[in-house]
């Protein structure tokens, strides 16, 4: 009897494991960041990691540490995931495909719920809060501004400008809209959906872009340009078009233009930018006016998005790996439980502390130096 309850007990705990997420067994009080990476984050390329929402352990040296399937992943043909947020005050995190948004649970893991939206889905952001999502359709006219609770359509703003990407500010108070085909940046109040200013306009269509935390400069890709062009959000004017020099501009196998993606350092003294025909990441001193050119890294694949490590240790291409700020060298690369190299444009980081989530990090690189008062 004794015997057969011993093996019950130990069962029992063997089941009550494995039914905890892996990273509620740090110590308490600990923190331990996590790289939440969506996938197929590159348009629907299974080879590049899979299906599913995928954790890397950004503690040591981004090693995998599990798999997370959702209704997206389970499908026969999982579509492309086309961006990725998170709200620790919710503890959820939500992801578009090209037709639905998604909700996943952070603390159970479990989807939560999928909603089609109309005219589709594109990058998303979230408000700081939780509460609002803004979600352009599919390259259309419009972005729905979604109850992050629900998945319903609050309202929507029309832009007609091929919805595309979007940011909301960390302070919450706007949200800022590119499309594919517009040069004009379109900021929103997110307390009364209406439009209060355009920026630009910019030298050609906008593709990524990101914002300083004082929500006063914009850092834009666009189209036919190795490089960035630098807004005012405060006067609405282009300030700087600042060219790649020493590379030249060549065919991209994807995204259709020589720099998609660009991102600011946390500390906002550095502007880094995407070379997908050379596949590179260029960096510039933001510290400068305009940015100047100071570093170059190769990348093992052409890169379509960077963003940072919370703390700015390190820059995150879509290209998977992992690269320090300071020495500007290579210190990981992502790879999945099967061994194969992980790429995606979709990732963000998630700190845990007790096994609930406490901070998030964003898929954009947006600065967060503190506003000099």
């Amino acid at each position: 009897m004794r015997r057969a309850l011993a093996t019950a007990v130990v069962l029992l705990g063997a089941i009550l494991a494995l039914a905890v997420p892996a990273f509620a067994a740090e110590p308490d009080g600990a923190e331990r960041h996590l790289l939440y990476v969506a996938a197929p984050g590159i348009r629907n390329y299974l080879e590049f990691g899979g299906a599913g929402v995928l954790v890397f352990d950004m503690d040591k040296d981004y090693a995998f540490v599990k798999r997370i399937e959702t209704t997206a992943s389970k499908v026969e043909k999982p579509e492309n995931v086309k961006g990725v947020c998170a709200c620790a005050a919710t503890r959820k995190l939500y992801f578009t495909t090209l037709t639905q948004l998604y909700c996943l649970d952070l603390v159970t893991e479990k989807t939560l719920w999928g909603k089609e939206l109309p005219g589709g889905c594109d990058r998303l952001s979230i408000t700081p809060d939780g509460k609002r999502l803004y979600v352009p359709s599919l390259e259309k006219d419009h972005w729905n501004v979604v109850d992050a609770a629900t998945g319903d359509v609050v309202t929507q703003i029309e832009t007609k400008s091929g919805s595309h990407n979007t940011i909301v500010g960390l302070d919450g108070a706007r949200a800022y809209l590119a499309g594919l085909r517009s040069p004009l940046l379109t900021v929103v109040d997110t307390k009364t959906q209406e439009v209060v200013a355009k920026v630009g306009p910019f030298g050609n269509s906008i593709r990524p872009f990101t914002v300083n935390r004082a929500g006063t400069r914009c850092y834009v890709n666009v189209n036919e340009l190795l490089g960035f062009e630098v807004g005012d959000l405060t006067t609405g004017k282009l300030l700087h078009r600042v060219e790649v020099q020493g590379f030249e501009k060549g065919p991209t196998k994807r995204h259709g233009c020589p720099s998609h993606g660009v991102g600011l350092t946390p500390d906002e003294k550095e502007v880094w930018v995407c070379d997908a025909h050379i596949s590179h990441l260029h960096i510039f001193d933001a510290t400068a006016s305009p940015p100047k050119q100071t570093a170059s890294v190769k990348l093992r694949e052409e890169p379509g998005w960077v963003t940072f490590r919370l703390d700015g240790r390190h820059a995150i291409p879509s290209t998977g790996e992992v690269i320090d700020t300071k020495t500007k060298k290579v210190v990981a690369a992502l790879q999945d439980e099967k061994g194969r190299q992980v790429h995606s444009e979709k990732v963000v980081e998630i700190v845990f502390r007790d096994g609930v989530p406490v901070r998030v990090g964003d898929q954009f690189g947006l600065g967060r130096a503190e506003p000099v008062k």
